[in-house]
């Protein structure tokens, strides 16, 4: 019964508040990391983009603006990670916050020797554990190139990192995923990528990724769906895991990668 109070929730959900066809089209058609898709991922899609407008708050800021369309672009590339995953995997959390560019932060922090320190400096996005998406507008709009870098992909995935706590690079896995197979992916990958790093050598991720583990499986997954064929030649085992973990092979559907950083 409660199963069918769900469903029937959903459906009165999409009936009154679905992005309109004519809407979604061309939002859809703006984003590269959405191409080729087939009728029923766009559908599905459609569906989780459409709930999450509708479950979520999509706030401007500073005196942005935002219309329809833009909402929707934010929702749709949102809603990409979890295609496969649903709309629980970003429970547990309300808004979305949209400044109209880069946004000073400031953070204390208390490192391993119990030294207290304070960081200021600009953002394209940030993800609070159990509080908002933070991002960039101006960050969105260089989203929609395709060339390796996305901010809203990278908040997103930090808010998958979170669902079990802490960010760290282990989100829960779906049933059958082999943990320890993930750890060895990414603890491999991420050791190998700053052994290149000290030599000053060219490295297959952006050195951000260095920054912790949380970062690298942010960074990786924003090369998952942006950079595929580059990110499965050069880090097979991390690319055989996160297409496990979502679910989905961009590599299908997308041209060659044109990815440059």
């Amino acid at each position: 019964m409660l199963a069918r109070l769900r469903q029937w929730r959903r459906q009165r959900i999409l009936r009154r508040a679905g992005i309109p066809p004519y809407r979604w089209q061309r939002v859809l058609s703006a984003i590269p990391v959405c191409a080729g898709l087939d009728a029923p991922a766009r559908a599905r899609l459609w569906e989780l983009a459409s709930l999450f407008l509708h479950d979520k708050r999509v706030e401007p800021v500073h005196g942005l603006q935002l219309g329809s369309d833009e909402r929707a672009t934010i929702a749709a590339m949102a809603c990409l990670p979890i295609l496969n995953l649903g709309l629980s995997a970003y429970r547990g959390w309300h808004t979305v916050l949209v400044y109209p560019g880069a946004f000073l932060v400031h953070h204390r922090y208390t490192d391993a020797s119990g030294l207290e320190h304070a960081e200021s400096g600009p953002l394209a996005g940030e993800a609070w554990d159990a509080g908002p998406v933070v991002l960039s507008w101006d960050d969105v709009l260089a989203s929609l190139d395709r060339d390796g870098y996305n901010v809203v992909l990278h908040e997103f995935c930090h808010k998958l990192d979170m669902a079990n706590g802490e960010a760290n690079g282990y989100p829960p896995l779906p049933a059958g995923m082999d943990r320890h197979a993930w750890v060895a992916a990414f603890t491999g990958a991420f050791e190998a990528e700053a052994r290149q790093y000290d030599a000053h050598e060219p490295t297959a991720l952006d050195p951000y990724a260095l920054e912790s583990p949380a970062e690298f499986f942010a960074v990786a997954c924003e090369a998952f769906f942006e950079c595929p064929h580059q990110l499965a030649a050069a880090l097979p085992s991390v690319y055989q895991q996160l297409r496990g973990y979502f679910g989905q092979d961009p590599r299908q559907r997308l041209p060659a990668d044109r990815c440059v950083r």
